[in-house]
């Protein structure tokens, strides 16, 4: 085969004559450099644009997908802190739930109130329809939910017993405190009772509004129950005489004492002393001369005496 090469280099044009293994040869090289070129050119042109994707925005949607792990990591560990924390603030609940159950059955006893009223021993009875929930909640953990939900719906519960239940120890409380009861004087003997009896001074028959107790000169007088002062000073046949108001319309008084430690207005606790005992007014000796009042009538002190004792 010849091959004729022109150009202004060669001058004259030159023949080439390729025969036999120089022809195949070259031939062979041509086509090697035409595949080469050929694959290396479709290589290039799909890592550039075959997937749609350039190297750059790969390497951006890597650093992209890395940043997501971190986020989810972040998360995953905000999650266990809180599930640990829900189970501490459980844990206390319990607790809680316990010492409330303590109280109440104490003052279930200290109330004496029959078993079954107050019921600290059970999970409370509930009931009423099924509503579901609005949608769009998001629980993540029932189990917690339910868990801290019944807790503190059992605290909800309790807190309603204990404040019904407190009302009733201070209405009891304020009964006790109100009521008149216990002995006038801390030492001392009853030298004369409630009703008939024959008068000291005339030696006639005579009607005794309240009970004496004979003591010593000086000795103290408390009061029987709480109250609001409604006399202090001296009064006709009495002496010097202490009277107060319990309400619920019970009042005492206080007689022949020989001083008084109290004003009018002054509020007194059961127990606190109110005057030291004496012989002024109607009296043959140091003694206290105690009534009992409801309603404005006389009744007989002995009833209330006797009582703080059961």
């Amino acid at each position: 085969m010849n091959v004729v090469i022109f150009g202004k280099g060669f001058g004259q044009p030159r023949q080439l004559n390729l025969s036999g293994f120089r022809a195949g040869l070259g031939i062979a090289v041509l086509v090697g450099i035409v595949i080469i070129a050929g694959f290396g050119g479709g290589y290039w042109y799909s890592a550039e644009t075959g997937s749609g994707v350039s190297t750059n925005e790969l390497a951006d949607l890597t650093g992209e997908l890395q940043e997501q792990r971190g986020k989810i990591a972040e998360i995953r560990q905000g999650n266990e802190d809180t599930l640990d924390a829900l189970a501490i603030r459980i844990a206390q609940m319990n607790a809680r739930m316990i010492r409330l159950d303590a109280l109440g059955r104490r003052l279930t006893e200290m109330a004496d109130i029959d078993d079954g009223e107050f019921d600290f021993e059970s999970d409370p009875a509930l009931g009423g329809p099924e509503e579901p929930m609005a949608a769009g909640s998001n629980v993540a953990v029932p189990e917690v939910v339910d868990a801290m939900q019944s807790l503190g719906d059992q605290l909800d519960n309790r807190e309603a017993q204990l404040n019904v239940l407190e009302s009733v120890l201070m209405n009891q409380n304020l009964k006790d405190r109100v009521y008149p009861q216990g002995r006038p004087v801390g030492a001392g003997w009853i030298s004369s009772y409630f009703g008939r009896r024959t008068d000291p001074f005339t030696g006639k028959p005579a009607n005794h509004t309240g009970i004496d107790f004979a003591g010593k000169m000086g000795a103290e007088i408390v009061a029987v129950a709480d109250g609001v002062v409604t006399w202090s000073a001296k009064r006709y046949g009495y002496g010097i005489m202490v009277e107060l108001n319990h309400g619920s319309g019970y009042s005492t008084r206080y007689a022949h004492n020989s001083e008084n430690l109290v004003s009018v207005g002054d509020e007194v606790k059961k127990g606190q002393v109110v005057a030291l005992m004496g012989e002024t007014g109607r009296a043959t000796g140091p003694n206290l001369h105690f009534e009992v009042l409801h309603n404005g009538s006389r009744v007989n002190p002995v009833k209330f005496i006797r009582e703080s004792s059961k």
